[in-house]
């Protein structure tokens, strides 16, 4: 048990670094201080045996008006199921229609019975979400995630 501790750790310390390391989460892409553009509240489930599945819907609130959208996703090297709810601030969203894209995030978790986690993701638009999430079932993940996020109409 305690190899397995270790080993856990060593990955997620490794990933972290990585993670830390990557130029598209760089925060020169948003100002440390810097108000957020928007913020958004999401539900989402996920199921994964090597290869996960996210799905779930949201509110964004932008310039005072609420707007629906659905997250879609998959991930890599992810084992379990969780429910997750998440309140995340949005920045260089400057028009409405940039918020719809695919997001890319690397993230690391271990979720069992309750948790929590960050992730930073970002789209092809430069739009940034900064999310942090409450989890509820029995996850890890060490995962590279591809999220498309869309407006409904």
């Amino acid at each position: 048990m305690r190899t397995a501790t270790l080993s856990l750790l060593a990955c997620t310390l490794f990933a972290c670094g990585a993670f830390a390391n990557d130029s598209q989460t760089d925060e020169s892409t948003t100002a440390p201080h810097a108000a957020p553009d928007a913020t958004l509240d999401v539900s989402a489930g996920s199921v994964a045996v090597g290869i996960g599945v996210l799905w779930g819907h949201g509110n964004l609130t932008y310039s005072g008006a609420k707007h629906l959208f659905r997250i879609s996703g998959i991930s890599v090297v992810d084992i379990g199921a969780a429910h997750l709810d998440a309140k995340g601030d949005v920045y260089n969203l400057s028009k409405l229609e940039d918020f719809n894209g695919i997001y890319t995030s690397v993230a690391t978790g271990v979720t069992i019975a309750g948790g929590g986690s960050a992730a930073v993701l970002r789209n092809d638009h430069g739009v940034v979400i900064k999310l942090v999430s409450k989890n509820s079932g029995l996850r890890l993940n060490l995962s590279a995630e591809k999220i498309s996020l869309k407006l409904s109409t």
